[in-house]
Formats: structure tokens, C-alpha cells, sequence
């Protein structure tokens, strides 16, 4: 009888590769890491137990023994590699770092096993196009951090066959995540773009004195992030106008488009532009700070993953499937909008 065991390789175990070993092995996989930085691999393992404990305690994972139990180091690439299904590369954002790392997990993976880069900036056709088994190597570019955050961007070079993003779809889906595909190459990819364009705005409005840093930051944490959380673009303009998309353009792209008109430029990342918004940022990025307010947001994404697996989505729907895994995104149903605002 064949085995039902599934088996993947982390390839870099830093922060990242650790929230890739806990949501597969959560889901249930087999997990084998490897990193060239010793000190990294062995620091791992208890890492990721303590990351599987946190996700119990919020109803987000079944049995973080067991999960931990699935995960192992190691001795060497080839062994991580033996009789998997997937790699999650997640190496230094370097371009020819990757190179060599593809190179070697394309001669040692089994012929069939999807490769698959964590890289957040570069496209994939920059460091496979020499590959023999190039069709089969994308990017999932993930969001910090993953196993509290579902989004899986999908985005594969010019030659990755359709069925290893239909494949690397699937398996995302199965363990948790939520993919979603672009469906050609671009800098940055998408979730990146759009972060990079509110970014933009931000420093010009806070760089040129319009607002200040912390009062930014609640407008989209207390205004924009609250419908964001649920609710994509697209979907919050449809009930911000009586008709509609279609309405909602009719009445706000000029305002749109004038504003488009004066966009925040590069400038904008910048001296003096960028001392001045350091300037204005009242707390200094202390070990401690840092470390508290890290642990301050896992937590409480940890708490909107919970509440989020207890709603019908807000169109009636699921966008996680698998009963099995606990880290279900579904959206809130909520009232519809009374005073519409773009």
C-alpha cells in the first residue's frame, strides 16, 4: 500500500523557514530543514515549538507535540531533499544565491517535487532560466509572518508549467494558506506594489508635515485596516456608491485622478525627506521594544485568525477549504454600509 506520508524540505530555517516548518508540519507533513548557518538549524526546533504552543493556546493548532514531532533536521541538503513533494527555498535576497541554491535543489529534488522560492523582490526568471527543470520552479512570496498572515503570492517565470502553479495552488490551500496568482511577472509582485504605494504616500504626507507619524499610522489602523481586514479594494468601493463599481467610478475617479496626478515620487526615500520622518517617530527601535512589540502582534493576529475561523465569509463563502487545518480565513459578515465615503 502506497504511503499517505507527505514530505517537505525547508530549505533555510531563519525566520521565515520556521513559519513555513510550523503551518506544513501543522498540516500535518513531514518537515525536514537544513541551513548552512549551524547555530540557525538547532536554535529551530525550539523555536518552532514554542510558535505551535502560542497557535494552540488561540485554537489555531491541534496538537503542537505531535506537529513538533514531524520536524527534523537534517544532516545535509540531499538528505532534506529525499522523497519530497515541495521546497519552500528561503535563502538570501541575493540573485545569485539563488542561482546556486536552485541549481543544486534542481539536480538533488526528485523530478516531480515542486521548487519554490519565499523570495519577496525577485522575479523567478532571474535565477532559473539555465535550470533543465526550470518548468517546475516558481516564487511563493509569503507575508510576515506566515503562519498568522495566509496570503501566498504565486507568481512563476515565463517557462513554469501552468500545472505546477495549479500544483503549488493546491498544496497551499491544503495546509492553510491562501494563494493567489499573478499571472505574469512583475517587480515587486502585488502585495508589495500596493504596500509600496500607500509607503510612498506616507513618507511625503509625514516628510512634508501634512500629519504627524503616529496620527498616520492610526488612520490606517484605525480606519483603512479595519475594512482591509475583511474587505479588499474592489470590494469596499461596490458599497461605497448606491450603484455600485460602475456608480463608484462614475462619481470619485476625477477626485482619483487629480490626485493621481501629484503621486509621491523616489524622492520621497530620500534625504532630507527620509531624516525627517525618522525624525518625526517618537520611539527609538530599542532590542526590547522591538522584541515586545513582535510578540504584541503575533498575538493579536493570532486573535483576529481565531475570531476570523468562526465567521461565514462576508460573501457567504470560505476562502480556506480544508476542514482539517486550523488556520481558516473567513471573513465577518457585517451590515451594510449607511453613509458611503470613497
Amino acid at each position: 500500500m502506497a504511503s499517505t506520508e507527505r514530505n517537505v524540505a525547508i530549505v533555510g530555517s531563519g525566520l521565515i523557514g520556521r513559519a513555513w516548518a510550523t503551518i506544513f508540519a501543522r498540516a500535518g507533513w513531514n518537515v525536514r530543514l537544513t541551513d548552512p548557518h549551524v547555530p540557525t538549524l538547532k536554535a529551530a526546533p525550539r523555536l518552532i515549538r514554542d510558535e505551535l504552543q502560542a497557535l494552540a493556546r488561540h485554537g489555531l493548532a491541534d496538537d503542537p507535540d505531535g506537529a513538533v514531532a514531524r520536524i527534523s533536521i537534517a544532516g545535509s541538503l540531499q538528505e532534506a531533499l529525499l522523497d519530497v513533494e515541495f521546497v519552500q527555498e528561503n535563502g538570501p535576497e541575493i540573485v545569485e544565491d539563488k542561482k546556486a541554491i536552485f541549481a543544486q535543489l534542481d539536480k538533488l529534488a526528485p523530478s516531480d517535487a515542486l521548487l519554490v522560492s519565499s523570495t519577496s523582490a525577485i522575479t523567478a526568471s532571474r535565477f532559473t532560466e539555465t535550470l533543465p527543470g526550470r518548468a517546475r520552479c516558481l516564487v511563493g512570496h509569503p507575508v510576515n509572518p506566515p503562519h498568522l498572515v495566509p496570503l501566498v503570492e504565486l507568481c512563476g517565470a515565463p517557462w513554469t508549467s501552468p500545472d505546477a502553479i495549479e500544483r503549488a495552488r493546491k498544496i497551499y490551500r491544503e495546509i492553510g494558506q491562501v494563494p493567489v496568482t499573478i499571472n505574469r511577472e512583475i517587480s515587486g509582485f502585488v502585495l508589495n506594489r500596493l504596500q509600496g504605494a500607500l509607503l510612498a504616500e506616507a513618507f511625503r504626507l509625514v516628510g512634508e508635515g501634512y500629519i504627524s507619524a503616529e496620527d498616520l499610522d492610526h488612520t490606517v489602523k484605525d480606519g483603512l485596516g479595519l475594512r482591509w481586514s475583511f474587505l479588499g479594494p474592489f470590494e469596499t468601493i461596490e458599497l461605497n456608491a448606491p450603484g455600485g463599481i460602475p456608480d463608484y467610478c462614475a462619481r470619485y475617479t476625477g477626485f482619483y485622478k487629480e490626485l493621481a496626478s501629484a503621486c509621491a515620487g523616489p524622492e520621497v526615500y530620500q534625504s532630507p525627506n527620509v531624516d525627517r520622518v525618522i525624525a518625526a517617530w517618537p520611539h527609538q527601535p530599542t532590542p526590547e521594544r522591538i522584541a515586545a512589540l513582535t510578540q504584541r502582534r503575533n498575538e493579536r493576529l493570532a486573535a483576529l485568525a481565531a475570531h476570523k475561523a468562526t465567521q461565514t465569509s462576508f460573501r457567504g463563502v470560505a476562502t480556506a477549504t480544508n476542514s482539517d487545518v486550523h488556520l481558516h480565513i473567513k471573513e465577518s459578515r457585517d451590515s451594510p454600509v449607511r453613509n458611503r465615503a470613497p
